[in-house]
């Protein structure tokens, strides 16, 4: 240790105090002093106080004690700090050496040149400080940056590169490591890193070995320094140090102290703080702004290199993106993850590697601009080229003997359709693409050079080592393979991925033993699938991929004519039947095939003929195609031998085969098939066609052969192709035609027979009548089909009828089931045959009736046809009565009948009404007065039978007295009981009456009935006296006075009857007597005479009514009693209103009165007695109080009653005269109203989001002067703001009070600008005013709201006809003036519509909705783009207008945009509208010369729309000959053009004729040709052409003009037609399609009901039924009371705002839910938002008087941890009182992840338990674990903090009503309802629009089979059949001798109309 201090000195700065210039430098020896010796030294050297604190560390911030000071080497450099993490006050300088190691000398050999390869190897000495960046970054948390920085700007200084990255750092050990040439990381040194000691450690295996080792000799990043420049300058400050090291190397620094003979390898470290770039010199200023970018970067480091050599300057600025794509080709797997970047691949977020972000700039001097590039965005280096051609991957391993591994793939690039998709690699030599030019371009392998093309590329722990390509492995080579796949060995390209255990060079441009290694025999080969190595031969997996490569992804059958995709059901692989792509033709090795054509199949059993169905493909197409292979269905020929398609591959088609020699076989087959049947009658009874044969007569028997077209019989199908042909069948039918149907009466089918062939037996019993059809059909035995491969097998037919014979019986109708007496009615009779046929009626039918009881008779018999009707018949004789029938039967006999007498029963009834009979019978009948009489009654039949009719009403009226009836409608009697008979007996004489009966508005005449009554006088009591002591009687209705409370007694009662006879009193009388004034009667007193005491009320009183009644009033007396006052007792006062307001008078008076002992006012007060009355009261005001004498109520009114100020309340009012003293209580209220005050509002401050209401209505309050709350309805509240900018939305701006004075102001909506207004509450009465008051508030921009549509484009663009629009940007405005992004794209639209003419007020505009685009890469997300939109094809003035669905209907619109819509490039010349075809002739009239009449014709864009308004020129017009030859019409003046002017693109025509005589050929077609010519006139314009027929025949020319006219118009109306009902069908496969979708979404949430248990219904009102009771069960538990947290949560909806914290979560048990809400108390109101900007933006907006959180401030804290007593998944103790966390308690209903981390962060590990001792014994144990524990509440309301205190008030919890809470969860039940409700809602919805979609399909098909569609259809069949009778006219017109008709004029005249389409 001795030796080691020996001549050691070290240097220190001073670096303690900011105000020093520079730090104080100090080199002290060391030699033989310990740590506490060497600080003695320090502090006398630095003057530093015995106790000042400093600290003493290395440059690497290493902190020296008695250890490291011991380590220190001679030449260290200290820094003397106040504190360790002090920054540096200045920079300081460490001497290094840097002595090259001797690996210099041992490795001195290897190969270390870039120049090779004929390639500029800049990229590759850039890559190895990229290397040294991705090292260093290799443990980033986050983001790898690596930016490369070229400034060849004059102005920054001297041209430098720079190569920053976001690593480690190093430190300055590290640094001087890095400059020591050759030392690599495996002889470098271990050392301390932010406190830890670090060294080499290799990483672990990561696929594609991507683990960032690739920093590694120590050589490359020196030599790439000096091969690019002549300087190195590292800046870098390493993680946990505050210090940036800087180290400069420079070529004229080393050639300087070689020069002077110093030490080369020595030079300084600069320790500096970051940001100081005071060192920087003048041409380095570049560096200047790198410096300021040091601040706030936890690490970094900095290559830069300065004096870069001018060809590299130059090769950089010209090849600046071939650098890149070197550059991202080198380290595209670290930039792209291990599987690279393939367009194709939708796996690219699954690498697991951080991302790495490489950036290149270059800056060059201004005007030019800056180039930036991330190497993330490279699309054109070879690695991503090679990705995105491959279709497959082939993936293996490779293991060397010594363990290195090695990851391979080889990729497959397609032959598609005419090219190789093998793609050329950018940065090859150019002479490698020069062998190329020489190869067979048909060929893969010639293509790309085949076998002299490597396959892989090879990369070095995930870099690519670019100058080491490996050509094949023995497995892969193309020699190994089968012949036919030669081709594909020059298709494919790979990838080798090795470790470091292959060696590479020091500059990692070439492998040294790769390529030796693996092709050791030792070498294991190992395919991969899915990350899983599989066993197998590797060469016959490869082989196996390739093959399957070839046949799925090479592309060498063209498919042409897309006709759809299909499902085939043949295949039995069901992951194969779908999608299939039919196609109509294919080309295939210069052959084409096509739909139809006829071909013959190679290599199958058997060979089959037929035409070709279609061609098939497996896969989803469309359009024109190229595969290596298909399937072609081919439909058998003949067609009627196989009736079958045969599916084969393509390959199969025989291409040697003709279509002559198919042909020829197919018909030699065809004519072996059946033709006739040949019909023989053995019996010789042949029916002839149309015969008419009587019932029963027999048919047959029959002999049946079957013929061919040669004669020959035939048992079975002829025999073609392989196997027996089927044997045939005769089917024997015969139908019976009946009205609505046929019935088949018999069917047999015979086989045949060697015999007699095919034979039927005679058939019998054709007893049937009518039409018959017999019929014999030919059919296979084994199908029984009649139709064999499409045709129809041969049939015989016979139509015969079946008629009647003689009549021989007959049978009765039916006749009615009830028949009644007298009524007549038919007998139907039906005639019959032997067969039981209807028959003809014998002309002399005489019908005999026999009845046993019954009396018959009938009047006539009708005969018709088959049918004789006995009408008239009567039945006579006693029935039962109308409720029991009789049945009766009824023989018919028809004389001269085989069977002649049939027997049918019949029901009789009585009959029809016909008299009455009424009892009693006497005369005359007596009767007392005053009683009813009763009489019975029946009707009878002329039987005299009781008969029931409807409406059979029997009325009785008495003479004098209203009628009665009775309704014998039902039994045919009744009752009539009268009304009672009272009359007025005279002298007690008795009276008579008549009663008379009848039957009135009765339909039949029934005679009246009359009965005699004699009444006689009544014994009944009829009059009754009143009488009492003292001679008292008391007259009816008589009126008395008595005093009040007296009675009157000894009343009596006397009785007399209706002659005046007096009637003796007694018990049963006695009972009948009543009295109306008590209850109390006394029946013995009532039995002699007497009654009851009557006691007069006690109050005075209007007259009272008093009766004595005998049986319920009958007979009656009623008197009056008024009673009278008695003597004075007592003062009473009474209020007329006993509320009096405070300082106004007692409305109303007090009235005064004396009044007896039963209250009842006396007559004693007079005039004087007011003078002796006084009045006493609390605070009672007497100056205003006064006395009146009421003389007519004899009282005494008190007025002038007030108050002074006071309490309210009642107070007693006490009035005292003479003796007498009365009191009353009077209410004192509140004055009147003076003022209004606010009772209860909004918290304030009052901050309101703009179109935002107030959750708090405003109560205002009532009040007088004092202050007390008073009401007055009549007062008017009324609320304004202020300034009246601020529009203010309420139910009523002004109100009046309610009956307690108060008025309530709902605030739904404020709108304004962001500002401070003000609510002005005023009030009136009777229109004078009350003051009010005012209440602050705040309106704040709602960032939710949107309120315009911002639009951008190009509004120089023009908009041509046909084009597409510009891009629109649209952007959603909020109310805070930003871009919003939460609207769903789809709820953006694009109107467009054509604006109408100025001259039209109604326009009816098509609008053309668009929807909006996906956004690119570079388009900003914070608008809607709608891009590629096409312009309209019209040209004129058009609008667009953008909109927004808003939600509940609302629409937000932009302004309109107006454009105009301009004509697009002029394509053509052509005519308005298409001209008639020209039919002209040589005659000397000249409209049959006339070729063209008034014809305009215009230069035209492609839509149509005139475009030629600028161009000038002629327009030449000639005639040519489509045909060929010399004979061409002439135009008038034998020319053979005509040139007319063109001016601003249009040219008129008035009239083209040819001459007369004009040359040319009869019946031929000729073309009139418009050419356009100028100079400004395109050359590429189409010009018009008109064909015209020419004829020498006039009247032909006529015919055929006629005929060609009809035969356009019935074109056009049959396409019309076709076109409608092809439209009606797609319609009908449209909604048949819909219904059956509907159907299947309808079943999937009818089964996902079922799979969940809850209740379905199978109608819509059912499902209604359910959602009602679901619904009803929602509401009440929403109704149901729980626990709501109180406090406002104004904010939330906002945008990136979660809310209040006391709204953000729900806590289910109440006392868990008090001691939290008690813990966060402070922080229950606090809003959380998202983003700072957001938290910033509320606090701004409440003037910080809103306290607010932002996650994106907050420390998220470890999630998971368990609780303290668990460690390593094991309880350290049984731990009491249930501890959980009370984070865990608390349920998030929104956003529950943001909650979480916020609560987290709030909440901390809190944790909650039952009790405090359990509380406190958990803490202990926990403590004596040595662990900490956090703060524990109670369920009880205590809390113990995390040091462990607790007890007193401010660790006890107060009651719940006191805090504000968390609110409760909503029961699970609601929310298994909400979602049964969403899928009950879903099934409805879904089983209405199948019924729906099921009725318009159902509509749809009644209207395709409608009348009207019917009618449609026949048109157009007899609209086809003129059309074809127009066509043969046209080809049969004749022409002249000698003359030739044309061919086909009718197929070239059409084709006028299709080039204005």
């Amino acid at each position: 240790m001795e030796g080691q201090r020996k001549g050691r000195c070290v240097t220190v700065y001073d670096c303690r105090y900011e105000n020093k210039a520079r730090p104080r430098r100090e080199v002290l020896e060391t030699s033989g002093l310990n740590f506490n010796a060497f600080l003695l030294l320090l502090q006398r050297k630095f003057s530093i106080h015995s106790h000042e604190t400093f600290v003493l560390a290395t440059t690497d911030r290493i902190v020296l004690d008695f250890e490291k000071f011991e380590e220190l080497q001679d030449g260290s450099t200290l820094h003397l700090l106040q504190q360790e993490g002090q920054a540096l006050t200045g920079a300081t300088e460490e001497h290094i050496n840097f002595t090259p190691h001797y690996d210099t000398l041992i490795k001195g050999g290897l190969h270390e040149y870039y120049a090779s390869e004929s390639q500029n190897p800049l990229a590759y000495a850039l890559a190895e400080l990229i290397d040294n960046s991705l090292s260093a970054t290799a443990r980033n948390p986050g983001v790898r940056t690596v930016e490369i920085r070229m400034v060849f700007d004059g102005t920054q200084g001297k041209p430098t590169v720079i190569v920053l990255d976001n690593g480690c750092g190093m430190t300055s050990k590290q640094l001087k490591n890095w400059a020591v040439y050759r030392l690599s990381k495996f002889s470098r040194e271990r050392v301390t890193v932010g406190g830890k000691l670090e060294g080499y450690t290799r990483p672990d295996p990561v696929r594609r070995s991507l683990n960032s080792d690739i920093s590694y000799f120590g050589v490359g990043g020196k030599q790439a320094v000096f091969f690019i420049g002549n300087s190195a300058r590292m800046i870098t400050k390493p993680v946990g140090s505050p210090d940036v090291h800087e180290l400069v190397l420079s070529k004229e620094e080393f050639e300087s102290r070689e020069k002077d003979k110093r030490d080369i390898y020595s030079t300084v470290i600069k320790n500096r703080k970051p940001g100081d770039s005071s060192h920087v010199k003048e041409d380095e200023r570049c560096l200047r702004a790198l410096i300021a970018e040091e601040s706030g970067k936890e690490s970094f480091t900095a290559v830069v290199i300065g004096g870069v050599l001018p060809q590299h300057i130059d090769f950089l600025k010209r090849d600046f993106f071939v650098l890149t794509r070197q550059l991202a080709n080198l380290y595209h797997y670290y930039i792209h993850g291990v599987h690279g970047k393939d367009p194709k691949s939708c796996s690219a977020t699954a690498d697991h590697l951080p991302k790495i972000d490489i950036q290149i700039t270059l800056r060059e001097k201004p005007p030019k601009c800056p180039r930036a590039l991330n190497l993330r965005e490279v699309d054109n280096d070879r690695q991503t080229l090679f990705l995105g051609a491959a279709v497959d991957a082939f993936e293996f391993n490779c293991t060397t003997e010594d363990g290195g591994t090695v990851e391979g793939v080889i990729r497959y690039h397609p032959f598609l359709y005419d090219r190789e998709t093998y793609p050329q690699d950018p940065d090859a030599p150019p002479d490698f693409h020069d062998d190329d030019n020489d190869c067979d371009k048909d060929s893969a392998a010639g293509q790309q050079g085949g076998a002299r093309r490597p396959i892989f590329d090879c990369f070095w722990n995930g870099r690519l080592i670019p100058y080491t390509k490996l050509h094949e492995f023995d497995w892969c080579a193309a020699n190994k393979g089968p012949k036919e796949l030669a081709e594909c060995y020059g298709r494919i390209s790979g990838a080798l991925f090795s470790d470091d255990r292959f060696n590479v060079s020091t500059n990692k441009l070439t492998f040294m033993n790769l390529e030796l290694k693996l092709k050791q025999k030792s070498t294991i080969f190992t395919r991969v699938v899915n990350s899983q190595k599989q066993r197998g031969k590797i060469l016959k997996e490869f082989t196996e991929w390739l093959k399957n490569c070839h046949e799925k992804f090479d592309k060498q059958v063209k498919f042409m004519g897309f006709k759809g995709t299909i499902t085939r059901t043949d295949v039995t692989t069901k992951r194969m039947q779908h999608p299939w792509a039919t196609f109509s033709s294919i080309e295939w090795d210069g052959q084409e095939y096509a739909t139809g054509q006829l071909v013959k199949s190679r290599k199958t059993v058997p060979i089959v003929y037929g035409r070709v169905g279609r061609f098939l493909l497996h896969g989803e197409h469309k359009g024109n195609v190229f595969a290596t292979g298909g399937e072609v269905e081919v439909v058998l020929e003949p067609k009627e031998f196989y009736d079958a398609v045969k599916i084969i591959a393509i390959s199969r088609i025989d291409k040697t085969a003709t279509e002559e020699a198919i042909q020829s076989n197919i018909e030699n087959d065809s004519a072996k098939f059946p033709q006739l049947l040949q019909v023989s009658w053995p019996k010789g009874n042949p029916w002839p066609q149309n015969a008419r044969r009587p019932a029963g007569t027999d048919f047959g028997p029959l002999q049946v052969k079957i013929l061919n077209k040669m004669g020959e019989s035939l048992s079975q199908m002829p025999a073609v192709g392989l196997g027996k042909g089927k044997k045939m069948a005769v089917e024997y039918k015969i139908v019976h035609h009946v009205s609505k149907e046929d019935k088949t009466i018999l069917c047999q089918v015979a086989q045949h027979s060697p015999n007699w062939g095919f034979a039927f037996k005679k058939m019998d019993g054709l007893t049937n009548l009518g039409k018959y059809t017999f019929s014999l059909s030919t059919k296979i035995n084994e199908t029984n089909a009649c139709v064999f491969g499409g045709r129809k097998l041969p049939s015989f037919e016979l139509m015969f009828t079946i008629v009647a014979g003689e009549a021989q019986s007959f049978a009765v109708g039916a006749v009615s089931a009830t028949l009644n007496v007298g009524v007549p009615f038919s007998i139907p009779l039906f005639i019959k045959d032997a067969h039981d046929n209807a028959a003809l009626t014998p002309a002399d039918l005489r019908p005999v009736l026999k009845c046993s009881g019954l009396e018959l008779s009938y009047e006539t018999v009708n005969n018709v046809g088959t049918t004789s009707t006995i009408r008239g018949v009567k039945a006579k004789g006693k029935v039962q009565n109308y409720q029991q029938s009789k049945t009766y039967e009824l023989k018919v006999t028809l004389p001269g009948l085989k069977t002649d007498t049939q027997t049918v029963q019949i029901c009789l009834l009585p009959g029809n009404p016909h008299s009455l009979h009424v009892t009693p019978e006497d005369e005359p009948i007596t009767l007392e007065n005053g009683n009813a009489v009763t009489f019975s009654a029946q009707v009878h039949d002329e039987a005299g039978n009781v008969t029931a009719h409807a409406k059979q009403i029997v009325c009785c009226q008495v003479t004098g007295f209203p009628p009665v009836t009775a309704d014998c409608s039902t039994s045919g009697a009744g009752q009539l009981v009268t009304k009672p008979i009272n009359l007025q007996i005279i002298n007690g004489e008795p009276q008579n009456l008549t009663v008379q009966f009848e039957m009135p508005k009765s339909k039949w005449k029934v005679p009246l009935v009359l009965r005699k009554l004699k009444v006689v006088p009544s014994t009944k009591v009829s009059r009754m006296e009143l009488c009492g002591g003292d001679n008292l009687v008391l007259k009816n209705h008589e009126k008395i006075e008595w005093l009040a409370g007296g009675s009157l007694e000894n009343l009596f009662y006397k009785l007399f009857d209706e002659a005046g006879r007096p009637v003796p009193p007694t018990a049963q009388i006695a009972r009948g007597i009543k009295v109306n004034w008590t209850r109390d009667v006394n029946d013995e007193d009532l039995a002699r005479g007497k009654l009851p005491v009557l006691q007069v009320p006690t109050q005075v009183q209007p007259a009272l009514f008093y009766q004595v009644s005998y049986k319920d009033q009958s007979v009656s007396v009623s008197f009056n009693i008024v009673p009278r006052p008695d003597e004075p007792t007592q003062l009473k006062a009474t209020l007329l209103q006993n509320t009096v307001k405070l300082g106004e008078i007692l409305p109303g008076n007090i009235r005064l009165e004396l009044l007896d002992q039963y209250d009842n006012t006396t007559k004693t007060f007079n005039s004087t007695c007011k003078n002796h009355i006084t009045v006493e009261a609390d605070g009672l005001d007497k100056s205003a109080i006064a006395f009146v004498w009421q003389e007519s109520s004899s009282s005494v009114v008190v007025t002038g009653v007030q108050f002074r100020p006071g309490p309210l309340g009642p107070r007693e009012l006490c009035f005292t005269y003479g003796g007498f003293e009365g009191r009353v209580l009077v209410k004192v209220t509140a004055g009147v109203p003076a003022q209004l005050k606010l009772v209860s509002g909004p918290e304030t401050p009052l901050q309101v989001l703009n179109d935002h209401g107030i959750p708090t209505p405003f109560v205002v309050q009532l009040c007088d002067e004092w202050g007390n709350p008073t009401a007055d309805q009549r007062v008017v509240v009324r609320v304004n703001s202020s300034p009246p900018t601020l529009k203010v939305t309420t139910a009523v701006i002004s109100k009046p009070v309610s009956a307690e004075g108060r008025a309530s102001f709902p605030v739904s909506a404020v709108s304004g600008t962001k500002g401070c207004y003000e609510l002005v509450f005023d009030g009136s009465l009777n229109q004078k005013p009350i003051p009010g008051f005012t209440v602050n508030l705040t309106v704040i921009p709602d960032p939710n709201k949107p309120v315009s549509l911002s639009v951008e484009y190009n509004t120089a663009a023009v908009f041509p006809a046909g084009g597409r629009f510009p891009v629109f940007s649209v952007t959603v405005v909020s109310d805070e003036g930003c871009p919003m992004t939460t609207f769903n794209p789809a709820a953006v639209s694009m109107l467009l519509w054509k604006e109408a003419p100025p001259g039209n007020p109604h326009p009816c505009a098509e609008v053309t909705e668009l929807r909006c685009s996906k956004p690119t890469r570079n388009e900003k997300n914070d608008r809607f783009h709608f891009r590629d939109k096409d312009i309209p094809e019209q040209v004129g003035k058009y609008a667009i207008k953008f909109s927004l669905q808003i939600g509940d209907g609302k629409l937000l619109s932009s302004n309109q945009i107006s454009i105009d819509v301009v004509a697009n490039q002029p394509v053509r010349l052509a005519p308005d509208s298409p001209p008639p075809t020209p039919f002209v002739s040589d005659s000397n009239v000249i409209a049959h010369r006339t070729l063209v009449e008034n014809m305009t014709l215009r230069i035209m864009d492609a839509h149509g729309n005139p475009a030629g308004r600028d161009l000038g020129g002629a327009v030449v017009v000639s005639i040519e000959n489509p045909g060929g030859g010399e004979s061409v019409p002439l135009f008038e003046g034998q020319r053979n053009s005509l040139t007319t002017s063109l001016v601003d693109g249009k040219a008129h025509f008035t009239r083209l004729v040819i001459m007369q005589n004009s040359p040319g050929e009869n019946g031929k077609d000729y073309v009139l040709l418009f050419r356009p010519e100028g100079s400004a006139v395109p050359t590429t314009l189409d010009p018009f052409q008109l064909p015209f027929r020419f004829n020498k025949d006039a009247e032909n020319q006529r015919t055929m003009f006629e005929l060609t006219k009809k035969k356009n118009t019935l074109t056009s109306s049959i396409n019309a037609y076709k076109e409608t009902f092809n439209t009606s069908k797609e319609l009908l496969s449209l909604m048949t399609t819909k219904h059956l979708d509907e159907s299947q979404i309808e079943t999937v949430i009818r089964n996902e009901l079922i799979n969940r248990n809850v209740e379905i219904g199978d109608t819509i009102p059912e499902i209604d039924r359910l959602l009602n009771a679901k619904r009803s069960e929602v509401d009440q538990i929403l109704r149901t009371p729980r626990r709501v947290c109180s406090i406002p949560d104004q904010f939330r909806g906002q945008q990136d705002v979660l809310g209040a914290v006391g709204h953000l979560a729900f806590v289910q048990d109440d006392d868990a839910a008090r001691v939290i809400s008690w813990q966060l108390r402070g922080d229950m109101d606090c809003v959380l938002t998202k983003t700072l900007a957001s938290a910033q933006r509320i606090y701004s907006n409440t003037r910080g008087q809103q306290q607010v959180m932002s996650l994106e401030t907050m420390f998220v804290r470890e999630d998971n941890r368990p609780l303290p007593h668990i460690r390593c998944g094991r309880s350290l103790f049984d731990p009491p009182g249930n501890p959980v966390y009370a984070l865990d308690l608390l349920l998030f209903p929104s956003d529950p992840q943001s909650c979480r981390i916020a609560f987290k962060s709030i909440l901390g590990n809190t944790i909650l338990m039952d009790d405090l001792d359990s509380a406190n014994s958990y803490r202990k144990a926990v403590v004596q674990h040595k662990m900490p524990c956090p703060t524990i509440l109670t369920r009880q309301g205590d809390r113990i903090s995390g040091n462990g205190k607790f007890g007193g008030a401010q660790n006890r919890a107060p009651p719940m009503h006191a805090l504000k809470v968390f609110g409760a969860p909503l029961p699970p039940r609601h929310a298994a309802l909400k979602e049964h409700i969403d899928l009950l809602s879903k099934h409805r919805a879904a089983l209405e629009k199948r019924e729906k979609a099921a009725e318009d399909r159902e509509v749809h098909l009644k209207s395709m089979k409608s009348p009207d569609m019917l009618q449609m259809r026949k048109k157009m069949e007899d609209m086809i059949t003129q059309l074809e009778e127009t066509e043969r006219l046209l080809l049969s017109t004749p022409v002249r001798p000698g003359k030739r008709r044309l061919e086909g004029f009718h197929e070239l005249s059409a084709t006028i109309g299709k080039r204005f389409k």
